[in-house]
């Protein structure tokens, strides 16, 4: 689970660098794209379909919402576009809660049946690609923001947005490419998600709040600080859930984990108030 906390981070820091939004409907596209894999997997699908129909819906979801809605915001206030995808995400929810009603659900793949002993543990090949695909996705984002051509031009953009638009970058098509990019682990991320630990709109939906911990830590730029962010409040979760006094607590981990580094990064500077000499 702190693994699809990084996975989510990363999406969500990408998405920030390039176009300056946090986008809050995250969990929800991911939410959607799990419901429909299970829903296709239902129906008889070949699970190959199910994994591409979830993978396409939250790249469409994310990509339709950056050319249609998040233009018009461009030159808003951060809280502003924000909010704007706390909307979108809240009527994604409810599209879910029409098409499916709540009950019990189990999105079962194929990776459940395979399993490797190590060190002791048992860990299954769908949590195994959770974690490969944090690290690799982690990686693969730092190589491209550092040595490709569109990833600088994601940082010009996220750095200055005049700026890039005097220098000509073609800023409605780069930010276009990482809506796309995020709807992309959006996906991975809410089908995993719903395999390891539960399937249900809500709690897909939901999902955003840690996820968001985690790039907080990471001062909403930091790719490689959000994803160990992620796994950080993944295994404390996971200790708190093994202690009963503490698990009633462990949802408000995520938060704790941001608090706490917030002050470190904040030590030993001064408060000033306005009018102070």
């Amino acid at each position: 689970v702190g693994a699809l906390y990084a996975l989510g981070g990363v999406g969500l820091v990408l998405l920030n660098r390039a176009t300056g939004v946090l986008n809050f409907a995250y969990g929800a596209i991911g939410g959607l794209g799990a419901m429909s894999a299970w829903q296709m997997l239902q129906w008889g699908y070949p699970e190959p379909v199910a994994w591409l129909a979830c993978l396409a819906i939250g790249v469409t979801l994310s990509t339709g919402y950056g050319i249609l809605i998040a233009p018009g915001l461009a030159h808003r206030e951060p809280v502003v576009k924000a909010v704007a995808t706390l909307g979108f995400g809240i009527a994604i929810l409810g599209a879910m809660n029409l098409l499916w009603v709540v009950n019990p659900r189990k999105l079962t793949l194929a990776l459940d049946g395979i399993s490797l002993n190590i060190l002791g543990l048992r860990m299954t090949g769908t949590r195994l690609l959770a974690l490969v695909a944090g690290f690799a996705v982690t990686a693969g984002m730092g190589v491209f923001l550092a040595r490709t051509r569109l990833g600088l031009q994601m940082r010009v953009l996220a750095d200055d947005r005049q700026l890039a638009a005097v220098l000509g970058t073609p800023i409605r098509r780069v930010e276009t490419i990482a809506w796309g990019f995020s709807g992309l682990l959006a996906g991975i991320t809410g089908m995993l998600f719903g395999d390891l630990v539960r399937l249900d709109p809500a709690v897909l939906t939901f999902i955003v709040i840690p996820i968001i911990a985690t790039t907080v830590v990471g001062r909403l730029t930091s790719i490689r600080t959000a994803f160990f962010a992620g796994l950080a409040i993944g295994i404390i979760e996971s200790f708190l859930t093994l202690y009963k006094p503490l698990a009633p607590f462990r949802v408000a981990s995520p938060f704790i984990v941001a608090i706490l580094v917030l002050m470190w990064l904040q030590r030993g500077r001064k408060l000033t108030f306005a009018g102070a000499d």
